[in-house]
């Protein structure tokens, strides 16, 4: 694709290739990736229950896998529309010039994130398996043409399904037992009300970075078509549903403690306020100036990341601290 091949001289001269490739890397991003196995291990360690590292381990690299090619194949099909053309430097594609190569590069990561999802629900439960094809028909729904949902604003949604009740539920699952579920069905046994229980809020909190990311493009999603939830609300409207994104997020979490559910120390979640209280006065202070909200999916990923790792080790150190804590015994 020669236009692609020009847009990517232009920006080698223009700009730093190492930051931009660093951007295009955007590791910061894989927290949303390895979150639901991590809560969930917490979860299985407050009850006491051993926890299976290599399960863990391989899950964990087959979650950053997974989204890498949900990261790759959004470039592939972002350059397809346009909207990546002139807004996105650090598009891979852009920097690449070359959308077959990027594309083989997804397509690679999808075959081998998903082997290995096959290794972990072999020995596990065949469910696993299918709740995480599950969650890359929710990704592909999102990006893919002809679907591609997201630019129809529904990117939220299937971002807080896929992130939590679905992901959620397969690192339940991965990494119970092999005794626990018996002879049931492999559909039977999955752990649907605990799963939600536990994915809802964390799974918020990633659909918070998405929702961020739309901030400082809406100019060029709107001239492209994409009619991201900021792109209809507007940026003012928009800025003001970010704390009450976060106020959900922390009551889904603390929910269950006040109910008996969880032991107390899972309120440690609440470590993410800080940078979740710094991204609620820069949206509200500067939504109209996308040079200075560029970061700000930065920030809710931040929120992101130490909430979701505050939870997950507030879970697990539960049956540590119960006697000085209490909690469910």
């Amino acid at each position: 694709m020669p236009e692609l091949e020009v847009v990517a001289s232009r920006y080698a001269t223009n700009r730093d290739r190492r930051q931009l490739w660093k951007a295009a890397i955007k590791w910061p991003m894989y927290a949303v990736a390895v979150m639901p196995v991590l809560v969930a291990a917490g979860w299985h360690l407050a009850r006491n229950q051993p926890l299976r590292w290599d399960q863990l381990l391989v899950f964990l690299l087959a979650a950053i896998l997974l989204l890498a090619w949900e990261n790759l194949a959004n470039d592939v099909f972002d350059a397809d529309t346009g909207v990546d053309v002139l807004g996105k430097p650090h598009s891979v594609v852009n920097l690449t010039g070359r959308r077959d190569r990027v594309a083989t590069w997804a397509h690679g990561c999808l075959v081998l994130g998903l082997g290995l999802m096959a290794l972990v629900a072999w020995r596990s439960s065949p469910a696993v398996l299918v709740l995480v094809l599950a969650c890359c028909g929710l990704g592909y729904l999102y990006q893919g043409p002809p679907f591609r949902l997201g630019y129809r604003g529904l990117g939220e949604p299937l971002c807080w399904l896929a992130f939590g009740p679905l992901a959620t539920a397969a690192g339940l699952l991965a990494l119970a037992p092999a005794a626990i579920g018996g002879d049931q069905a492999p559909w039977a046994q999955i752990p649907w009300r605990q799963a939600i229980e536990l994915g809802s809020g964390p799974a918020l909190a990633t659909t918070l970075v998405l929702f961020c990311s739309h901030f400082h493009q809406v100019d060029e999603d709107a001239a492209h078509g994409k009619r991201s939830p900021v792109v209809r609300l507007g940026t003012g409207t928009a800025a003001r549903l970010v704390p009450w994104m976060i106020a959900l997020t922390l009551a889904f979490e603390w929910a269950p403690v006040l109910a008996g559910h969880w032991p107390l120390t899972a309120l440690l979640g609440v470590i993410g306020l800080p940078p979740g209280r710094a991204l609620i006065a820069l949206l509200r202070d500067h939504h109209r100036e996308p040079d200075r909200i560029a970061g700000s999916k930065f920030l809710a990923l931040r929120f992101q990341a130490l909430n979701g790792l505050g939870l997950a080790v507030g879970l697990a150190l539960g049956p540590l601290l119960r006697p000085w804590v209490g909690g469910p015994g």
